[in-house]
């Protein structure tokens, strides 16, 4: 594999105070998603001062159905090797952890709920999970008034970073206001002049789409050379929308989108507008291999995308893949693995910090553990210097993690996707890195 060359930009507006209202109502008569304040003290957690040494129990709340099950695999694989890792270094205060894996399923489904009731019910600390915003602001309520702290490795939308969660709740993903600008820069290193943004209408995808209008006119697109629509993602058809497209005859085409994506590119290609003949795009949320399963022959090949991936060691995708195989996983991409092996090293290691495995006591160590400090780089190296008195500063498989006070990375790393005439993904050469 090529060495990746790291391409660093600044932002091209901060990465917060942003207020942007929608701009009236989706096609389907549904309200647009609005884009949240991030403008603001986030909450953070307090010691409870009853610190408890029970067993470290992590719940999975990660896709095994619905439209990002083809996240699930590497996620739950990251999560149990991090658990892996940790017992064969001794455990999180004395004990071994445990992780009980439950499906999340997508916003069409009650099956989160009762993951998390599940969860609950079986005393777990930390929740991993869920991969989909929409499916996370679902539970989150429930997860966080039962005092567990949750910790999603894939969530990017920016209603989390003010939301009351009583400082329990983070991610190892970055926010989609850094990777609407890393979309942006990918579509400008193209010379795009003129672009449509198709968004599914959720907190994902009307997000990353408006961020992704704004950060194109602070690019120096023309605002009348922008159209932004925002679609119903359980809609029959998504004809009326990209006919507007081809009308609008622009240069690219993002597509902001789940599983729905195959249909949506399969019609773009029936009228003269997909990857054969645009420049087309994706995000995190459909640039995985699981996009071109049943798809005709290369009709993904030259569609570009971002998703957050830093480069990955061979030794950890080893090491995941290795772990995927012990659990029976099928391993077709290991997108969101590393935030998920670093969600749960993040959590251990914060629990050792408090004394305690108590989630509002882990919460409150969770931003300090990633700056700081002295740096490490595993568990057992972090936690040997935790138990010498020393902070810590670790610096995970997904890098120099640096937390917020919203408890998210400050700075976004990108992979360059691209996918070739097979319907795969080519091995990823280029990174954005923003927001640093």
């Amino acid at each position: 594999m090529a060495k990746p060359h790291w391409i660093r930009l600044a932002a091209i507006a901060g990465a917060t105070s942003l207020l942007l209202t929608a701009c009236g109502g989706s096609d389907d008569g549904a309200d647009e998603v609005q884009l949240a304040d991030t403008d603001c003290d986030p909450p953070q957690a307090q010691a409870t001062g009853n610190p408890s040494t029970e067993p470290l129990k992590f719940g999975g709340l990660l896709p095994q159905t619905g439209d990002l099950a083809f996240l699930g695999p590497p996620e739950i694989a990251g999560s149990e090797l991090a658990v892996q890792e940790i017992n064969d270094a001794g455990g999180v205060l004395g004990n071994p952890v445990t992780i009980n894996q439950g499906d999340s399923g997508d916003t069409t489904t009650n099956i989160a709920n009762q993951t998390v009731d599940r969860l609950l019910a079986d005393g777990v600390q930390v929740i991993v999970g869920a991969a989909s915003s929409g499916v996370s602001l679902s539970v989150i309520d429930k997860v966080v008034d039962a005092g567990v702290l949750m910790f999603s490795p894939a969530n990017t939308s920016d209603q989390f970073v003010c939301y009351p969660d009583k400082g329990l709740y983070f991610r190892t993903a970055p926010t989609d206001v850094l990777q609407a600008q890393a979309l942006v820069q990918l579509i400008a290193n193209d010379g795009v002049q003129r672009v449509s943004v198709l968004a599914r209408n959720d907190p994902y995808g009307a997000g990353l789409g408006r961020n992704t209008e704004r950060f194109l006119q602070d690019a120096g697109i023309a605002e009348d050379q922008i159209q932004v629509i925002i679609y119903d993602p359980n809609a029959q058809s998504f004809n009326a929308e990209l006919d507007e497209i081809a009308q609008f005859d622009p240069d690219g085409i993002a597509v902001i989108g789940f599983d729905e994506s195959k249909r949506i590119i399969t019609r773009m290609s029936e009228i003269g507008i997909g990857p054969q003949d645009k420049n087309v795009y994706g995000t995190d949320g459909n640039m995985g291999n699981a996009l071109g399963e049943g798809m005709d022959a290369g009709i993904l090949e030259g569609m570009k995308g971002t998703a957050p991936q830093s480069p990955m060691s061979s030794d950890f995708e080893q090491r995941v893949r290795a772990a995927g195989a012990a659990s029976g996983l099928n391993l077709a991409d290991l997108q969101y693995s590393a935030e998920a092996y670093d969600a749960v090293i993040i959590s251990a290691l914060a629990a050792e910090a408090a004394g305690s495995t108590n989630g509002p006591d882990i919460a409150s160590e969770v931003n300090g553990i990633t700056s700081g400090g002295e740096a490490c780089a595993s568990f057992a190296e972090c936690r040997d210097l935790i138990a010498a008195g020393e902070d810590v500063d670790y610096n995970g498989v997904t890098g120099d993690l640096e937390f917020a006070p919203a408890g998210e990375p400050g700075v976004g790393s990108y992979g360059v996707l691209e996918f070739g005439p097979a319907n795969a993904l080519l091995p990823v050469e280029d990174y954005i890195v923003v927001g640093d």
